[in-house]
């Protein structure tokens, strides 16, 4: 089957590009192993989680939230604003379809998809001459190797199979990982009724969704060193010096961080408070082993725990199939350059999803994309 753009993925990012597409008359079909689009948020996002920027720097490019919605748009309503994307601009992915590889084709000057349908139980080729990977960042959760980990008599899992602590009531709940996702599983394993602790070793700047807005708003017209020290300022007012409580903060600011190294801040949830009250408790070592349900931890303490969730992060899996592509793509799987100028590699090969920077860096790609597959498949048929 012969196509001018195919997108692997069918996210947000697959979806924005697929838009932008429409909107410029270029044919596109969207690849999705799942059964559905966006299934990240609809399979491995928790009941509680929301946007954690103002649905204003959210936007998916050409279609604005709904005015009824909150600042902080909740799960449930992401996914209808991105139904109502889909149906708004055509947009049909076609799914099950997993890609086993993509390679580039010379002599044709196209790129060779690959793929099982695992609906049908077929082996499906697709040719095109633009290929947009739109797999993201978070194609695959990581869990960390630990010593005994196979052998915990106790559950664990990665953060994306959690969806809320109902199950976990009475429970002695470690969560790895103080990221938005770890603090955020860490409060809500404690409504449900779990005794919850959690593994704070990297140093992270927690704050407000309040203070996080500001400094957005104020990146317009200031410089990040003086946001950054704007909001250092103000999440120390807020919450005081959490290093008591074994949350350590980083020595650059948060938005340099994040700009540098596409680590978001964790904004808090609730969990500071419980961590000050003792009602989660905090470990600032790794864990070294476990035997049975007993963990063991860097400094020698151990404890019993029922259960273990790992907010450890994700992986992109986009070099397990595609074999070329290391112009755009370094050895993680991640684009070699830096935002903005991470889009772009050669022989119309692009990325979406990669930026670091969110949706916000999704809706700014999928543009960007779409405007210069327009240039070069629209010059070329002249």
């Amino acid at each position: 089957m012969e196509e001018v753009v195919v997108i692997i993925g069918a996210g947000p990012a697959g979806l924005a590009s697929s838009a932008c597409l429409n909107r410029l008359d270029i044919p596109n079909i969207i690849l999705e192993r799942e059964g559905c689009y966006a299934s990240l948020w609809r399979k491995k996002a928790y009941d509680r989680v929301k946007l954690h920027l103002a649905k204003q720097f959210c936007e998916l490019p050409y279609m604005s939230y709904p005015p009824k919605l909150p600042m902080f748009v909740p799960k449930n309503d992401f996914i209808s604003y991105l139904d109502n994307y889909a149906s708004h601009f055509g947009i049909n992915p076609r799914f099950h379809c997993y890609v086993e590889s993509v390679y580039y084709d010379k002599n044709a000057s196209k790129w060779c998809i690959v793929v099982r349908n695992n609906k049908l139980n077929t082996t499906e080729v697709y040719i095109a001459k633009f290929l947009v990977v739109a797999t993201g960042e978070n194609s695959e959760g990581l869990i960390p190797k630990v010593p005994g980990l196979d052998g915990f008599e106790g559950m664990y899992m990665h953060s994306s199979q959690y969806a809320n602590g109902k199950d976990f009531n009475g429970k002695d709940v470690l969560v790895v990982g103080c990221g938005n996702s770890g603090m955020e599983i860490a409060y809500d394993l404690l409504y449900w009724g779990a005794h919850t602790s959690i593994v704070a070793r990297s140093p992270v700047h927690v704050i407000s969704k309040e203070i996080v807005f500001l400094g957005m708003c104020f990146l317009k017209y200031l410089p990040c060193r003086l946001v950054d020290f704007i909001a250092t300022t103000l999440s120390k007012i807020k919450f005081g010096d959490t290093s008591k409580y074994g949350i350590q903060r980083p020595t650059e600011g948060p938005f340099y961080i994040k700009a540098k190294t596409g680590r978001s801040p964790t904004i808090d949830v609730g969990a500071v408070q419980k961590i000050k009250t003792g009602e989660i408790q905090v470990y600032i070592q790794t864990l070294s082993n476990i035997e049975g349900t007993e963990i063991t931890f860097e400094n020698g303490k151990s404890k019993q725990y029922d259960a273990i969730i790992f907010a450890t992060g994700y992986r992109s899996t986009v070099l397990d199939w595609l074999k070329d592509g290391k112009d755009l793509f370094n050895e993680n799987g991640m684009p070699k350059l830096r935002f903005p100028n991470h889009w772009k590699g050669g022989n119309g090969l692009y990325c979406a999803g990669f930026s670091r920077s969110g949706l916000m860096g999704i809706s700014l790609d999928a543009q960007q994309i779409a405007t210069d597959i327009g240039l070069a498949w629209k010059g070329a048929s002249k």
